[in-house]
């Protein structure tokens, strides 16, 4: 596990009104590390945040966390 896998984890079960639901997966893709966000249907909104703000803010974290490994990290959320 990468530490931008864990960093989107904790922020995500933090946004989450379950976080039992948060699935949180690292794949590797083309290069690039894949963090790929799971949630209980119709929460999803709470972590994508007004006009894409608290995804993005996710997105920069977790890039963040990336360089420090020396990894590209590129998040997706799921539904």
């Amino acid at each position: 596990m990468s530490r931008a896998r864990d960093v989107v984890e904790v922020v995500a079960r933090a946004l989450a009104g379950n976080a039992d639901a948060v699935r949180v997966t690292e794949a590797e893709h083309r290069g690039q590390t894949v963090v790929e966000v799971s949630m209980a249907p119709g929460e999803l909104g709470r972590v994508i945040g007004r006009q894409g703000r608290t995804a993005a803010a996710v997105r920069s974290v977790a890039a963040a966390a990336g360089d420090i490994e020396k990894r590209r990290v590129t998040v997706e959320f799921r539904d």
